[in-house]
């Protein structure tokens, strides 16, 4: 769970610490005070997208720093590398550059490897879950994740990828007469161009450096004459081999008086061996540095073939060749596309009965769980107040599809003697915040996280309504920890820790504060709710009532 939130300016946070407890923790203040910022540094460290706007003004950067105790021992720890601690420390730093540093347990991680973390420990509910309830997109996912059905999805998924392969390549084969004919007349045409000019492998290349050579020839001949001179010697000096030879027999004589030249000698006759090498392998180079004007013309016209080839086909003739290969495949595909695709459809058969059965076996375990889920919310609605609601989970069976053979829609009666609709057509904005809650306290029974946020879920709810979602978020939290942003006392007076996010001004800028309500602070902050901003007696009277009857 979380225990403890450091925050540093973040908006018109300057520097907060917030201590959560297990069980059910509220957080309320006036419209505007923070409450979502809050949220927005909760959501940071668990890897979900900051932005620079966020940083208050004038600071540098903004950080949050996140303690959560009892954490299991993640698989995500061995796999990313960082240092697994029942504690877990998560920082993030958000700079105005945009730089994000993020730490866990003080090892540097990414946001993405962040965020796989961050679900594990925490789920957010807002408001724009609802929009996701509408969204009928979704619903078959709802289901799923009911069903936990990770494991079947897949394996379908695995058998429909060959399906839709298959599809693709036959799609791909299947041209009408007129385009078959346009297509192989092409593909001939390029193969014939093509193996016309007799290319080799790196041809161009070759041709290239030798091009390169003959136009500058002369330059060639002339360094590589004035470089034999100044090795082998001319009529007017002597060269550096003669000169190294000279200098052997010197000191060779100097070597019979005293061994101290016995080295250098060595050193020079080495030097001397080496410049006679050199001086024979540019003299070879100038016997081979034959050329005529004749072959720098065929080389410039082979050139100029390889050219216009390669505005079509590739930038090298290695390229062209394998564009070649790929039109002679190509056109045995059309010319033998009646064969090849009768293999095709063959194989598409056994592919799609393959993925029937699984589909079939995914279709069987969504209607068995439609069942359940619709059974247990139900009785979560009933619990919220909602006794007549009728509630199912609508199927179409459809042909193969990326997600099965299905598609899911969410039906609902919310009033007596009325057929079901579609969710979207007939739930307020109070009877939505707790079908909300019933379904994400249902599917949460699937799920392992430790902590549940809710962020102004309780919008639209009032009178008895308010007290049922109240009773059901105290409920969840004898599980987990709970987290909820609400601006409703009913709520306010259910939790166990009760947070008062406040906003104040102080020379001209603007602060918010987080300050945890013993049972006189909490009573004066329900009668603020139940009456506004002026506290009577009658109003704290009733918030005394309300927090005597929750507890």
């Amino acid at each position: 769970m979380l225990s403890l939130l450091h925050i540093e300016n973040i908006a018109v946070i300057e520097r907060s610490e917030i201590s959560f407890d297990s069980g059910f923790n509220v957080l309320t203040g006036e419209t505007g005070a923070g409450k979502s910022i809050v949220i927005d540094a909760i959501s940071a460290i668990l890897g979900e997208r900051a932005y620079r706007d966020m940083i208050r003004t004038g600071a540098q950067k903004a950080s949050v720093r996140g303690v959560f105790t009892d954490v299991p021992e993640y698989p995500w720890f061995q796999e990313n590398g960082v240092t697994y601690d029942p504690e877990t420390i998560i920082q993030r730093e958000i700079y105005l550059d945009g730089k994000n540093v993020c730490r866990v347990n003080g090892c540097l991680v990414t946001v993405s490897i962040l965020h796989k973390l961050g679900v594990l420990l925490m789920d957010i509910h807002g408001q724009h879950d609802s929009a996701s309830l509408f969204d009928e997109g979704n619903h078959l996912k709802f289901l799923d994740d009911f069903a936990e059905n990770q494991d079947l999805r897949e394996d379908y998924c695995q058998k429909f990828s060959v399906v839709a392969q298959l599809r693709s390549e036959i799609e791909q084969m299947s041209m009408d007469e007129g385009e078959k004919l346009r297509r192989m007349e092409m593909l001939r045409y390029q193969i014939t161009e093509i193996e016309k000019a007799e290319l080799q492998p790196g041809e161009d290349e070759q041709l290239e450096e030798r091009r390169k050579i003959l136009q500058n020839a002369e330059k060639l001949a002339d360094g590589i004459n004035a470089a034999c001179d100044c090795l082998y010697g001319n009529d007017e000096s002597d060269g550096a081999s003669a000169l190294l030879s000279q200098a052997v027999r010197e000191i060779s004589k100097l070597s019979r008086y005293t061994d101290a030249f016995q080295n250098i000698q060595e050193r020079v006759t080495d030097l001397m061996y080496q410049v006679q090498d050199v001086a024979d392998e540019i003299h070879c180079a100038r016997g081979d540095l034959s050329y005529s004007d004749r072959e720098l013309d065929t080389i410039e016209e082979r050139l100029d073939i390889i050219h216009k080839l390669r505005r079509k086909y590739g930038t090298t003739c290695t390229e062209i060749l394998s564009y070649l290969e790929n039109a002679k495949e190509g056109l045995d595909k059309i010319e033998f596309a009646d064969d090849h695709l009768e293999r095709l459809k063959s194989m598409l058969l056994k592919a799609e009965r393959t993925a029937w059965e699984s589909a079939l076996i995914l279709r069987k375990n969504r209607k068995q769980a439609s069942v359940s889920l619709s059974e247990r919310i139900l009785t979560e609605l009933a619990q919220l107040d909602m006794p007549k609601v009728q509630f199912s989970c609508e199927f179409t069976e459809l042909d193969l599809m990326a997600n099965g053979a299905d598609s899911v829609a969410f039906y609902m009666s919310a009033n007596a003697g009325e057929a079901l609709k579609p969710m979207s057509k007939v739930a307020s904005g109070g009877e939505l915040a707790r079908i909300m809650l019933a379904m994400k306290n249902v599917l949460a029974e699937q799920d392992q996280v430790a902590t549940l946020i809710f962020d102004e879920v309780d919008t639209g709810v009032s009178g008895r309504a308010a007290q049922k979602v109240a009773e059901k978020l105290h409920s969840v939290a004898r599980n987990k920890q709970v987290l909820c942003v609400t601006h409703l006392p009913q709520i306010a007076a259910m939790g166990d820790t009760h947070m008062l996010i406040a906003k104040y001004e102080e020379n001209g800028r603007t602060y918010t504060t987080v300050t945890p309500l013993d049972k006189e602070g909490r009573k004066k902050e329900l009668a603020r709710i139940i009456g506004g901003s002026v506290i009577t007696e009658t109003t704290l009277k009733s918030a005394e009532e309300m927090l005597v009857r929750s507890s």
